[in-house]
């Protein structure tokens, strides 16, 4: 009859749409997309599918949902695996502190940091900093938790690396402080405002030098500078480059170029 027709005709290109969709997936292996659907994440972008997507093997939201997220997806002996590119980074042992530093920021390299000393109490952790700084108590809660975990931190400034930023890279393990080589370091003392009572002024008065003094000794531990010299230094907005980062104590060194990898006869690669 012409409504079974109708039907197996619906049927057919149903069957034809998702045909395509399997292989367009297949296809698309071990490639990234520049949009994630946007109820992954909960941010206004367009999705790059044009059908229903692989299911993803991760699904919590990345450091900066407000970027448009790339998502890489891997063929594996297991069948295809989805990530998005935080994600999959933190399977290197990689973290990103990008952009101001608040308790949302604090909160996910925290659980980053856990999670992965949790994996391994040996393998060192990667982090990576561009930040202009931010809010004092926050960043304490990132230094406190990369001086907890058992795995050495490596810190590495690229960008920039600014206020409460600029201790979080002088915290790092010894001997693995980095900063590369066009990225830009800023020390100072803390700064604050607060309105009330008079009493209630004088008391978040006291608590602002009481802060500033644990953040000169801190900064102290970590450069192998006296206390005089670090209260000259951070008077007032102090802008390094990577060398003098590293002659000041906060940096161990510039990071060096990677070394190019080169075909040689034969086959294999050597690198230069």
């Amino acid at each position: 009859s012409a409504s079974m027709a109708a039907r197996a005709l619906r049927t057919l290109q149903c069957s034809s749409s998702f045909a395509a969709w399997r292989a367009a997936r297949r296809g698309r292996a071990a490639s990234s997309w520049t949009s994630p659907p946007s109820a992954w994440y909960g941010m206004p972008t367009a999705s790059a599918y044009t059908s229903a997507p692989p299911s993803p093997s991760h699904t919590a939201p990345p450091p900066t949902s407000s970027l448009n997220i790339p998502y890489v997806i891997e063929s594996t002996a297991k069948g295809e695996r989805g990530y998005d590119i935080f994600s999959r980074l933190l399977l290197e042992r990689i973290v990103c502190v990008n952009g101001g530093i608040d308790d949302t920021t604090a909160a996910l390299v925290v659980a980053q940091l856990l999670y992965l000393e949790a994996q391994s109490q040996e393998a060192p952790i990667h982090l990576y900093i561009n930040s202009p700084g931010g809010v004092v108590t926050a960043g304490l809660a990132i230094y406190d938790t990369m001086q907890h975990v058992q795995p050495p931190v490596a810190t590495m400034c690229m960008g920039q690396a600014c206020s409460m930023a600029s201790l979080l890279l002088a915290g790092g393990a010894p001997g693995m402080r980095r900063a590369l080589p066009n990225s830009r370091v800023m020390v100072h003392q803390p700064h604050g405002g607060v309105q009330g009572q008079a009493s209630d002024i004088a008391l978040h008065t006291r608590e602002l030098l009481a802060l500033k003094e644990r953040l000169y000794s801190l900064f102290g531990v970590h450069t192998g500078r006296s206390a005089d010299e670090i209260e000259k230094a951070m008077d007032r907005d102090n802008f390094m480059s990577a060398e003098e980062a590293v002659a000041f104590g906060l940096v161990d060194e510039v990071a060096p170029r990677k070394p190019l990898a080169t075909a040689v006869p034969g086959g294999g690669s050597a690198t230069a």
